[in-house]
Parts: structure tokens; sequence; C-alpha cells
């Protein structure tokens, strides 16, 4: 495109020469069949946001007069994506080395566009979407703030359409995600589900582009996303943006991987990513501290989630005050019922000797998570007395995990540093019966 000002990202024009866009970095390298390919190697779904014949309202008013031939690029890209090899655009996929289908099922319409302009139009695809592909899960959004006037208007509109889900975007200083760790608890759990689909604290930085990527807005997302976790019945979907960026060539800042031409670096929020990723669960269960879900009494956040099919119980505890925490949880109607009996414990701490901590290129390893073992098990190897045998080992000063049967319930003793993301993962025998409750019964302050 010769100017920003004009409507562009018609998904087709990848297959033809190559752009100009003055206000981004882009090479046009990576088109809709190499992302496709690149969710396919990463397990993950694909779900690209199509433009829907506006052009970015912050730089220009402009709009499609036609909107056809913008309907039409998304029939064909669910067509290239989806389509039998007899198929034009699946013959494509086909031709370029991919004969089998990609699997879309979610498919974006504008991206961080507002009023009547935007919701008339969006109206207009999902009627010819539906029509065509019911498979086909639409996404709309809410504009290009978390609050507001365009953003209330946005969902009381859309409640009224039948997207499968809404997207929210927010970039906000890091105490914003604090402070809304309990931003869905209240949402309408009949009304359109939720995708977190942009987000990022943005806090201090120094010159260094790395610098953007401190662990304390790290924590602060960790503590943030302990709220998705615990909404998972609203928010379907999370996704961290930007997600890749040149040290050399960026317009923007934070994001999640930083790169040159010869090496990458995970950011703190990279490991935040990563360490909620690898204990999803498959059920949420309660959390609660005197009777209310745990999210920011002292400084303290928290989410449990249940695999049912390994048996695993994962606990996610982010503590962002400046001093340790000693918590006991207990977990309701779950216990080793013998002597015999044993539960094995990992549990993943996330902490960094300074908030402002981060990695870069010349240190990319500063700020990463550590993993321990704990539990009741002979695996252990470890021999104590008789009087010691419930002296928790001690890793940086602070004491392992230490698991006790209390009547009926499972009893899990922790202490988390100042300022860490922890997650207690407990190994059970995936066909015991358990109460989905836990309970923070005490907490002590050092």
């Amino acid at each position: 495109m010769a100017e920003r000002t004009t409507i562009a990202n018609r998904w087709q024009t990848e297959f033809k020469a190559p752009r100009n866009a003055p206000d981004y970095y882009q090479s046009y390298g990576l088109g809709f069949y190499e992302y496709f390919l690149l969710a396919e190697d990463l397990h993950a779904a694909p779900l690209p946001i199509l433009n829907c014949g506006m052009a970015c309202q912050y730089n220009s008013g402009e709009v499609a007069a036609d909107l056809e031939p913008y309907i039409q690029d998304a029939l064909d890209l669910i067509e290239f994506a989806n389509g039998d090899t007899s198929t034009p655009y699946g013959h494509l996929r086909a031709k370029m080395g991919h004969p089998k289908p990609f699997h879309l099922k979610y498919l974006g319409i504008g991206n961080e566009q507002w009023e009547s302009q935007y919701f008339d139009r969006y109206k207009i695809f999902e009627s010819r979407l539906k029509l065509a592909h019911p498979e086909i899960q639409l996404v709309s959004g809410s504009g290009p703030y978390n609050s507001g006037k365009w953003f209330d208007d946005a969902w009381s509109t859309l409640r009224k359409l039948h997207p499968s889900l809404i997207d929210e975007h927010y970039y906000a200083p890091p105490e914003w995600f604090l402070d809304q760790a309990g931003r869905y608890d209240d949402y309408d759990r009949k009304g359109p589900k939720v995708f977190a689909g942009e987000y990022a604290a943005h806090g201090k930085s120094g010159k260094a582009p790395e610098s953007a990527n401190s662990f304390y807005s790290a924590l602060t997302e960790a503590a943030f996303m302990t709220g998705l976790e615990r909404n998972a019945d609203v928010v379907r979907m999370s996704s961290y943006a930007p997600l890749l960026a040149n040290v050399n060539a960026w317009q923007w800042r934070p994001d999640l991987i930083w790169f040159d031409n010869l090496h990458s670096i995970a950011t703190p929020n990279y490991y935040v990513q990563q360490i909620f990723s690898l204990s999803k669960g498959t059920e949420v269960l309660a959390t609660t501290s005197a009777k209310a879900p745990l999210k920011g009494q002292d400084s303290l956040y928290a989410s449990t989630t249940l695999d049912s099919t390994t048996g695993k119980i994962y606990i996610k505890l982010v503590n962002v005050s400046n001093s340790s925490r000693a918590l006991t949880f207990r977990i309701k109607g779950l216990t080793t019922h013998s002597k015999s009996s044993s539960i094995l414990g990992k549990w993943t701490l996330f902490t960094a000797d300074s908030p402002q901590a981060y990695n870069s290129l010349q240190q990319p390893g500063l700020v990463r998570p550590v993993y321990l073992n704990f539990g009741q098990s002979n695996l252990m190897k470890r021999k104590q007395s008789q009087k010691d045998k419930n002296k928790p080992e001690q890793f940086l000063g602070y004491p392992l995990p230490l698991i006790n049967n209390i009547g009926d319930d499972l009893q899990l003793k922790v202490t988390t540093p100042a300022g860490a993301v922890s997650v207690f993962e407990l190994s059970l025998n995936p066909q015991k019966a358990i109460h989905r409750h836990i309970n923070n019964t005490r907490q002590r302050h050092n």
C-alpha cells in the first residue's frame, strides 16, 4: 500500500508483489499459508483476523463502498484453509504443498474498530458467513479500549448479535492488571464469551528494547491471569501481544520474544505464559480465603485447576507484596487415606532479584523459573529421624511445601517468596473422588 490511510490487508495480496507499510516494519515474508503452518507446528488453533472494509479509524475515516470483495475474501480464506482440493483455493493450498486441510475453526472480523461504522459491517459479515459456514466461530471486537463509551456500546450492540467470542484488548500499567483480577467475576454467564486477544502490562523501561519486559510487568500479568483462569467459563481464550520483535527494528514494546539475526530470548512475560500453559487442567476448582476468591487480599492472587485425565491439581499463587507469605491450603475431601500412599509434588517458582530485572540478548537467562520436587515418596531417598520427619527441606531459605492429612482433607503448607509466581502441582490418583473446593485456611506474614 502506498500510504497507511488506504485500506489494506486483503489476504490474497500475499500472492502478489509486496507493498510498503511506512509505519510498520513488515517484510511480508509471513503470509496466511506460513501462519497456518506455524499454528500446525505449534499444535495451536489459528485465528486469522480479516479486514471488514475499514481502514484504521485512528489514521483514516476511509471505508469501502462495496463490502462484497471483503466478504469474498473471508469465504476464500475459509476455502483456502479447509476446502477440498477440488475447489480453487483448496487446489492452491495443495499446490503449495499442503493437500490436507488446516481445520480452521475461528475467524475474526475487524480489529479495534468501533461504533456503527463497524457494527453495521459486522452484521453483514455475520449473516453471510454463518449462512455459508455455520461451523466457523466468528470473533467480533470491543474496540481499542478496555472500558469507556466505545467499549460499553460494543458490548451492548454485540450481545444482540451472535459472535462466538468478543475480542477485548488491554495495554495498561501494571497496577491496572492487579486491580482487574476480578474483572470477569460478574460477567454474564449466558452472554457472548470473551477472547482476551491482546494484552500486556506497560510499565517502566530503559533504553534497551528488552527492558520493557520487566519481571514486575510479568508478575502483575500473572496476577491478572488467575482471574482469567478462575473465569474460564467466560474467558475462552487469551493471548499476550505482540509476540515477536527484532531488537534492531521495532516500533512497539514490550514484546513476548526478542530476537536478532542469530539469537532469540524468552522474556519474563514469556515464562509466565509458559507456566500457565503447562498447568491448565480440565476443570477450575474454587479457591477461596474467608469464603471469597483470592484476588488481591493481602497482595495474594490464586487460581486452581484439576486435570481429570491425569489426576493432577495445579495451585497457582501470585504474591505481589514485598514480603514472603506462609499459607496453608486445605483441599476438602481429598486424603492419601493410608500411610503407604504417597503424593508427589512439583513447585514451579518464578521470582527475580529486582522488580525491574529483565532478560536481554547479553543475559538471556537472568530471570527464569526453577522447578523443585516435594512430597511423600521413598523416591526422594532422604533419611530423617522420626522427630524431624515433618520438618520441611529448604530452598533459598524457604521451606519446601509440606503435605499432611487432616481428617478427610489434604493440607498443603507453602511459603511463597516476596514478588513471586508459584505453581504447586500435586500428582494424585485420577480415580480419587475430589470435592472441588480449595480453602486457604491460614496466612502468616514474614
